[in-house]
This record gives C-alpha cells, structure tokens and sequence, in this order.
C-alpha cells in the first residue's frame, strides 16, 4: 500500500502566508534562471489509497510537475496561479467569492494573443482544487466558496456571523448550509442521530411531518451528491456531539455512492478526507431487503448500461470488495437489473416514511456500516 503524501506546503501558518510563500518559490526559480515549475499530489483513482485502519481514503505518494516552459503544463500552470492570485486577493480584503466569481474574474484574454486564461469554470474550479493541494489549505481557507444547496432542520441553536439561528424555528425552508461553516459556533444540540437524505423532496416530507421533532433528531439534506459544506457540518456535528448519522438514498449506485463518498472520502477529493470523511456513518436505506419486504418490486426501473457499469466498479472498490453485506446488495441489484426510489415508499402512504419506515428501522438498528 502506497504512503500518503503530505501538502507541499506547511500549514504551520495562514493560508495568505502559504500562497506569498509560493508566489516566493516561484520568483526565486525565475530569478535563478529555472523553468518554474509547481509540483502536486496527482488526483486520479490511481493515486488513491484506502485506510483500513481508519477507513478513509487518501492521497497517495504519486506526484507530477506542472512547468510553465512546457507547451502541454502552460495553461494550467497559469490557471493555478492565476486562481491563487485571486485567492490572495480576497485574504488581503477579508471577502469572500463564489465559485464563479473566481471563474470570471480569471476569464480575461493573456495579452498579446487570443487565448483566455480560462475558458469554461471546470477549469477554474479545477485550478482552485490544485491550488489546495499545493498550498495545503481549503477552498474556504481561501476565502473560496460554492453555491448554497442544503436545508437542515432540529433542535439545534447555532451562532453564525454574529446571528443567533434556531434551526427549529425556520419555517418550511429549513436553514440553508453555507459553504464554508468552519465559524459556526454550536451554541445548543439537542438530538439522538442526524438523518441526511440525498433527495430535498423527501427532506420536506419529513419536515412537514416533524419528524425530527418527534424523534429528537436533526435531518438535513442536499440535491444529489452532497456538498462540501454539508459534509463538513455533518462531521463537525458526528466528532464535536458524537451523533449517529444515517443515510437514505435511492436504492441504486448513484445512491449508494453518496454513503459511500461520505463515510470515506471522495476520490477527486482524497486529499481532502480528514476534513471530509465521516466514519460513523450508516447505510439506512433504500436496501434490496427493503425491495422485498415492502413488496416495492413494481416500482422497479430497470437499470440503464450506465447504471450497470457504476455498480460494478464500486463493486471492485477496496472499501467494499471484502465487505459482504455490501456485496450482498450490489449482487441482488445486479440480478434484480433494476433500482428503486425513495419515494416508491410513498406507495405505501403518504406519511409511511417517517410513521413506520424510518421508526422501525433506526429502532431495530436495520442499517449496513
């Protein structure tokens, strides 16, 4: 098993201290009359290891160049620094920007030719994301932040940017998860585990229901693959209160996925899993078990090639290839060649999710770890 690597730049200072003392490194190649050149942990499935001991993924010990006198390394040698320019920027001002704020403001033609620096925010975005291999720091320790795209609800007061929040006491919305919550100060948690969904449809069902109410729980979701901000409140929430936390999904690999980037850590953020990665969480559902003992079989949509060729790579996962219940699911799926919804429980009623489903099987501890 490969080693993991270590930020090529020390965090024993602020992120502001960290980007000078790149721009530093890079002034003294010049000046010595080097090729400047910038050397990063290389973020592709190939360079991803998997702690058993503590269950998360990371980065591993491959590493590459980026030099800014190669034809193939020139752009997004300036993207990095282009983006780590404007990070120094918004450190120097105390500001925050978007993710596309960072993409516009780096959008500009490099003068004396017909070339932008960025073309499309994929690019930036991937910039800013080797940006904090480099320096060791966050996106949000950068003053970068992403799109809101959270609803939390339950018996928890917080206090963020100077403003007391009672998160029980925010109408149908819920509170809407910033980016980068790493300020946020708990001032009250009162609740047994935390439910996270993957679909905000089923989040309103039981928030009109009072679920967490009734079950002395906080539930919180995203819209599909979760957020950066939502896993890290998620994490601050399991280490700082020590709460459960329970995944409901759909019963397919797209679901299964989301489990899966939450409690290890996502590939395209390995470097990242110490702050990301949560291990006490929990598969609650949608299983196969559930398929059949709720007889959800006529809700089944058959499983595209797509679908297919996702399960059985997560099938060959290090963090689930000796795991025989998961092995179980991914089996029954494939023979099923079919998925199925949350929302297909609804067939059931329209209150059976968080009256009988979700009651039942936290009770009975039905969930897969």
């Amino acid at each position: 098993m490969a080693k993991e690597s270590k930020p090529s730049k020390s965090t024993a200072n602020g992120p502001k201290e960290s980007l000078v003392e790149l721009g530093n490194e890079l002034a003294t190649q010049i000046e010595d009359g080097k090729n400047p050149t910038i050397e990063l942990s290389v973020r592709s499935l190939s360079n991803v290891v998997y702690n058993e001991k503590t269950q998360k993924l990371g980065i591993g010990d491959k590493t590459s160049e980026r030099q800014f006198f190669n034809v193939s390394h020139a752009k997004k040698f300036l993207q990095t620094i282009e983006v780590a320019a404007i990070s120094k920027s918004l450190l120097d001002i105390d500001k925050h920007a978007s993710l596309r704020d960072v993409f516009y403001m780096a959008k500009r033609t490099i003068p004396g030719t017909k070339t932008n620096v960025v073309d499309e925010q994929n690019e930036s975005d991937k910039a800013i994301e080797d940006l904090e291999l480099v320096s060791g720091f966050t996106r949000e320790q950068l003053n970068i932040n992403a799109n809101k795209m959270g609803s939390v609800a339950g018996n928890v007061v917080v206090e963020d940017a100077g403003d007391t929040i009672d998160w029980s006491k925010l109408g149908s919305g819920g509170w809407s998860i910033p980016s980068n919550v790493e300020n946020i100060v708990f001032r009250k948690v009162s609740a047994k585990y935390i439910i996270y969904m993957e679909k905000a449809a089923v989040w309103e069902r039981l928030h009109e229901d009072k679920f967490w109410m009734k079950q002395n729980c906080i539930i919180m979701c995203s819209q599909g693959q979760s957020t950066r901000g939502v896993r890290r409140l998620l994490q601050r929430l399991a280490s700082e209160y020590k709460l459960p936390i329970y995944v409901l999904t759909d019963n397919d690999p797209w679901g299964i996925y989301i489990y899966s980037v939450l409690k290890y850590g996502s590939i395209s953020l390995a470097h990242m899993s110490d702050e990301l990665a949560i291990r006490d969480v929990r598969y609650l559902g949608v299983t196969c078990d559930d398929v059949k003992k709720y007889k959800l079989e006529r809700h089944y949509i058959k499983l595209t090639e797509q679908d297919s060729s996702r399960l059985k790579q997560m099938a060959e996962y290090d963090w689930f290839k000796d795991h025989k219940d998961w092995q179980k699911q991914f089996k029954a799926m494939k023979e099923a060649g079919a998925k199925v919804e949350i929302q297909s429980l609804s067939s059931r009623g329209i209150t059976f999710i968080s009256e009988t489903y979700l009651p039942e099987k936290i009770k009975n501890q039905e969930f897969i770890d």
